[in-house]
């Protein structure tokens, strides 16, 4: 994939496939997007394009302090 080419039409149907089929596998969005040399939010909006439900982030649920 050529870095900061658009990719329009089948192209881009076949990248969203190929990186659905990733993020589905486990891979994290920043894997992704070092694997195939684009940025972060390229592939974040190509996923929400392919209609990927994202998954959270993760780590500690923060709660309101109580008084």
């Amino acid at each position: 994939m050529d870095k900061g080419k658009r990719i329009t039409g089948a192209a881009r149907d076949k990248v969203a496939a190929e990186l659905k089929a990733a993020y589905e596998g486990g891979a994290s969005i920043r894997n992704i997007a070092d694997s195939v040399g684009r940025s972060y939010s390229f592939v974040h909006r190509i996923l929400t394009e392919a209609g990927v439900t994202l998954r959270g982030r993760g780590g500690a649920v923060r709660s309101k302090p109580r008084s």
